[in-house]
């Protein structure tokens, strides 16, 4: 139990608490302080850095650190495509201005953040494709939100498997698959398959974080159902669509990558779909190509700097977003990024 000692309590004439020695907060080591069982308003002096901490709930922070506002697009790895069904795309967060998030989710709250901080980043990695069913996408993550990996794509006689968007269903002589379920405001279902006969069969489009998978065409047609459309971010300056759904695979007909750099569908029989682009976090093309990997894409004010650390990278470092007082930076690897 704790305990508060002291020599003497008397009233003061005045409205405010007067103490006639120093305060002397708790001294602990950082390693000390690491061992504890915090909880957001703890309040120590840490003896290694020489400061006065608290924290915030998540984390010790230095006191009288400034804290500033972060948007974030955080959107996790595209599923695989499987033998029959597009990929879905991984889950997306956005909650940068009034842009809409993914699954047709308003954008959410922005983070605020302190300098000298550390906070982690996760970025998924896309899921693989296969000549069974796909492999479903890695998730991301920054600060409070967290993206779903994209379910992969059904293979000949399976469903699609759920995700952030769901991957598309695959072709099975004349018998419906489903497409596999997308996660709430992350993202869409992928579209059935198997709808037609053998020879005019075709795969469900994987879902897309801007709108869900396309069904396989009907019998008689051997289509592949189109990907999900893609979610549109202005947050690095200029308007780009990614996580967009894989197209399926259709008989006689091509499924199309849903818009945002998705994987395209396979035409026919051959092993020509496309895999789902790099940093989208879009789903692979039927027939078994891979899913793009997930990106987390900071906006930030100027008056800070960001700095990677523990493994995580970005191809051009912090950028200008082409507005008056804000950078941005585009993470492509899991480790840290602190602000000074």
């Amino acid at each position: 139990m704790s305990e508060l000692k002291t020599n003497k309590i008397s009233t003061n004439d005045g409205n405010n608490v007067a103490i006639d020695n120093s305060l002397a907060l708790k001294s602990y080591t950082t390693t000390q302080r690491d061992a504890l069982t915090s909880v957001a308003g703890d309040l120590i002096y840490n003896s290694t850095d020489n400061k006065v901490q608290f924290h915030n709930g998540s984390s010790w922070q230095d006191f009288g650190n400034g804290s500033f506002v972060v948007d974030s697009l955080v959107i996790a790895g595209g599923g695989g495509a499987g033998d029959g069904g597009g990929g879905g795309a991984g889950g997306l967060h956005n909650t940068y201005s009034t842009e809409s998030s993914g699954g047709g989710a308003t954008s959410r709250t922005a983070n605020a953040l302190f300098t000298g901080a550390d906070y982690e980043v996760t970025v998924g990695g896309g899921g693989g494709g296969s000549s069974g069913s796909g492999s479903n996408g890695g998730s991301s993550k920054f600060h409070n939100y967290q993206a779903t990996g994209g379910g992969g794509g059904g293979a000949a006689s399976t469903v699609g498997k759920a995700g952030g968007s769901g991957g598309g269903g695959g072709w099975s002589d004349g018998v419906v698959r489903n497409g596999g379920s997308g996660t709430t405001n992350q993202g869409y279902g992928g579209g059935k398959g198997g709808t037609g006969s053998h020879s005019q069969d075709g795969g469900g489009g994987g879902g897309g974080a801007g709108g869900a998978g396309e069904n396989a065409g009907v019998d008689g047609q051997g289509q592949g159902g189109d990907g999900g459309a893609g979610v549109t971010s202005s947050i690095t300056g200029t308007p780009v669509a990614r996580a967009g759904g894989g197209g399926g695979i259709g008989r006689h007909g091509v499924g199309h990558g849903g818009a945002g750099a998705a994987g395209g569908g396979n035409g026919g029989t051959s092993n020509n779909g496309t895999a789902g682009a790099a940093r989208t976090g879009s789903g692979g093309g039927a027939s078994s190509r891979s899913g793009g990997s997930g990106v987390v894409i900071l906006r930030y004010p100027n008056t800070v700097s960001a700095t990677l650390a523990n493994g995580a990278s970005s191809t051009a470092g912090e950028q200008t977003d082409g507005s008056t007082g804000f950078k941005y930076i585009q993470i492509e690897s899991t480790g840290t990024v602190s602000w000074s």
